[in-house]
């Protein structure tokens, strides 16, 4: 099998996948239904890339992997059908694409994208994200080695197929739980056959689900016991955390937060299966964030803007908390958030806690729901927020460092930071 096509290619996931097999000396190609920042990176590494979708695109491939936005009536998937090619979703791909392998398999509701681009600052080999690093300036990094480092993804239960060695889960808190049925002990459950797949195990041992895995041989983390002496120091403008990880001595890691050092400390006490602690503690000063991840855009005297991927109650919380930490130091005393929220069903299904995340900051701007392809659902977003006073915009502008919600409304002083997986992100940055 030579020839793989990939329906749907300008997905983050399902890119990084046909990166890595294009350098594994297979031979790519994909389509997608729009001209993306990714399929024009694609063009430009080799990959024949075709916009928009046709049944044109299917030749003599041997294989078609689609990305999960794409549907059964998609027409190169019916024509692929009909000639008799085998054709598999990206969850179904994974056995065939990593058995042979040493995967370092990273998963949890929040921070495996950093987790993950934190391991693989450390450990030597091929990285398979779900985000782009800023180390690589990309989302697949590859090595001639058998060792992977993937971010497995819980949400479609691909994580079951990511055949992984070492397993990190960073957290269980449930999440696309519409996936799931609503079923908690279906969800749980995928994490346990996720977690005893593998070799070595590396757990957040105070994750309210991963503390009932007694039985379970486990490195455990206890964030709250195992990490001391936390502080946040800034190095050429640039936010670091400095802590102690039980008694392995002290290391930095760039970024700011509790969170941060959480996820420093699951990929440091995986890396040191693979290699000595002196080096672990110098190479993870390599890491130097991911795209969307509390992503500095811009940083001057009295205002700072960043883009955050946070879609979840949980991941803006703790992002705003790291907020508040950045602006002090830079003395900095005034917080807006502009938050697009991501999906009817998430914010319907965490709408009490995304009421209560946004506590302590200073204004809150609501853009429309991106919707995902999810059917419109009523959400009374004044009602519900009333004690915000927020405002509400269609869409914001960037210009030069700072931002317009509307013709009369100019950011241009304080912190401002965007939260949302859907296009906020190329809005902040006027792309």
């Amino acid at each position: 099998m030579k020839s793989i096509h990939f329906v749907g290619i300008g997905g983050i996931g399902l890119s990084a996948l046909a990166r890595y097999l294009k350098k594994e000396n297979y031979i790519v190609s994909g389509s997608d239904i729009r001209e993306t920042k990714i399929t024009k990176c694609l063009v430009s590494e080799g990959i024949d890339v075709s916009v928009p979708h046709s049944e044109k695109n299917i030749k003599e491939q041997d294989l078609i992997i689609y990305s999960a936005a794409v549907k059964d009536d998609n027409i190169e998937l019916i024509e692929a059908r009909k000639r008799g090619i085998m054709t598999l979703s990206r969850k179904d791909a994974l056995p065939l694409i990593l058995k042979e392998k040493r995967v370092f398999s990273v998963c949890g509701a929040h921070g495996k994208s950093t987790t993950s681009a934190m391991l693989a600052s450390m450990v030597d080999g091929s990285v398979i994200i779900g985000a782009e690093s800023k180390q690589f300036d990309t989302n697949m990094y590859y090595r001639n080695s058998n060792n992977i480092i993937f971010e497995a993804d819980e949400s479609d239960s691909s994580f079951l197929n990511s055949n992984p060695y070492i397993a990190i889960v960073t957290n269980a808190e449930p999440e696309h739980m519409e996936y799931y049925n609503y079923d908690y002990e279906k969800f749980y459950d995928a994490y346990k056959t996720f977690l005893k797949s593998a070799t070595i195990r590396v757990i957040n041992a105070e994750d309210e689900f991963l503390a009932t895995l007694d039985d379970m041989d486990a490195i455990r983390l206890y964030p709250s016991r195992d990490i001391t002496e936390l502080k946040t120091i800034i190095k050429n403008g640039e936010p670091f955390t400095s802590f102690i990880l039980k008694d392995l001595g002290r290391f930095e890691v760039w970024g700011i937060g509790s969170h941060i050092a959480i996820d420093a400390s699951l990929a440091i006490l995986a890396s040191i299966n693979e290699i000595d602690l002196e080096t672990t503690r110098e190479k993870i000063k390599n890491y130097r964030g991911i795209k969307k991840r509390f992503d500095i855009l811009s940083s001057k005297e009295g205002y700072a803007l960043i883009d955050d991927y946070g879609h979840h109650p949980t991941e803006i919380k703790a992002t705003i908390a790291s907020a508040k930490i950045y602006a002090d130091l830079l003395n900095i005393d005034k917080i807006t958030a502009i938050w697009q929220p991501h999906k009817y069903s998430r914010t319907v299904d965490n709408l009490e806690g995304f009421v209560d995340c946004f506590k302590g900051i200073d204004k809150l701007v609501i853009m429309p729901v991106w919707s995902a392809g999810e059917v419109k659902r009523e959400i009374d977003f004044e009602k519900e927020f009333q004690k915000y006073s927020p405002q509400f915009i269609n869409s914001l502008k960037r210009v030069g460092d700072f931002i317009n919600l509307d013709s009369a409304t100019k950011l241009d002083s304080g912190l401002v930071i965007g939260f949302g997986a859907g296009d906020i992100t190329y809005q902040l940055r006027g792309a």
